[in-house]
């Protein structure tokens, strides 16, 4: 969702099958609240499983560091340190970047991004969300251990609540809607209904009941959704909250999407889990991430889909052709990142085990 976005829907439209193109695939941001349900659900199940442990906290922060640290602080060096020595990268853009590059190192490019009102740091703006990712990261180890399932059930549900709350009271008083969309308060909704969903399918019942759930919860947040767009249609009353009501929902979508994943088996999504396809996507996605986005806004800076477009005589031909081969190229980036440097770090993680 998020590399079509970027890769397709940040192009520039030149006809109505390109707009209605792009106005489609401006859904693929939701694949960044798909990404912080899923990690809400992953991490709360690894922290309340490994609860009581020795070394709880040292091996969770530990094994998240490998994961993670290793990769976004050898971008940023790169970025920071090799690539101004190479004159064709040198210019107001990277002196740009210098100038602000502390953001990226404290993890703070969502902070920077809500204070200058907009995406502010090319190439590394989609950092904002690695941003949240650590924030979480940083407190929620310490929740989880102090409370036990029950109550931490309703401190999920309540913190996703209240992010909810706070980010549609913002709205309705017309804060920059960037600033609701990266500051890290206003997206734990998402976050906390993906550990409301593992602390309650490791509760009675387990894993059936929230199979259950899952489809009248998925059908009635679609049916919310089109309540919601189907009123503002006719009515823009009240259309800031419902917006933010829309966003919160689709996250609900998403639960019942991974609470069916993880029914007994034979789902059809356990099937889609199994494909090797979409698990060699999933071994390589966080280098996928963090790459990709270099190549999709050297392409959108440079128009480079009408240099392609000259070659074939089509700029929607052009389009999906550049995006292919973005695609692939950081794919390939990935592969070799993984393979030459990141699984060589994580190797260190058998030393902290779970």
């Amino acid at each position: 969702m998020v590399l079509a976005l970027h890769f397709v829907g940040d192009t520039r439209a030149t006809n109505a099958f390109e707009r209605a193109v792009d106005r489609a695939l401006g859904f693929g941001q939701f694949g960044v609240d798909l990404f912080f349900v899923l990690s809400g659900f992953l991490i709360t199940g690894i922290l309340y499983d490994a609860k009581g442990h020795r070394g709880y906290f040292r091996r969770f922060y530990v094994r998240r560091a490998l994961r993670i640290f290793p990769l976004y602080y050898a971008v940023l060096a790169v970025l920071f340190f090799v690539a101004p020595l190479l004159p064709p990268l040198r210019g107001p853009t990277m002196d740009w970047l210098w100038t602000h590059q502390g953001w990226a190192w404290l993890y703070g490019v969502n902070v920077f991004t809500a204070l200058r009102g907009a995406y502010s740091l090319p190439y590394i703006d989609h950092f904002w969300s690695l941003a949240v990712e650590e924030h979480f990261y940083f407190f929620w180890p310490l929740v989880v251990w102090a409370f036990p399932r029950r109550t931490l059930v309703f401190v999920s549900a309540g913190v996703a609540f209240a992010s909810f709350a706070l980010r549609a009271a913002c709205a309705h008083e017309h804060v920059a809607s960037v600033a609701l969309y990266v500051l890290t308060p206003f997206r734990l909704d998402s976050l906390c209904m993906g550990a409301l969903l593992a602390l309650v399918a490791r509760g009675p019942g387990g894993v059936d009941r929230v199979a259950r759930a899952s489809l009248p919860l998925g059908v009635g947040g679609a049916a919310l959704i089109v309540g919601t767009y189907a009123f503002n249609h006719f009515d823009r009353a009240f259309w800031e909250v419902l917006h933010e009501l829309r966003n919160t929902t689709f996250s609900v979508i998403f639960v019942a999407l991974i609470a069916r994943a993880i029914a007994p088996r034979g789902a059809v999504f356990d099937r889609l889990a199994s494909w090797r396809t979409a698990r060699t996507l999933g071994k390589y996605s966080y280098g996928l991430y963090v790459f990709h986005h270099f190549v999709s806004t050297f392409f959108v800076r440079y128009g480079t889909e009408f240099t392609v477009a000259r070659w074939v005589g089509s700029h929607t031909l052009a389009v999906f052709a550049q995006a292919l081969a973005g695609v692939a190229v950081s794919f390939v980036i990935s592969l070799a990142s993984y393979h030459f440097f990141e699984s060589r770090v994580l190797a260190l993680k058998s030393r902290f085990p779970l």
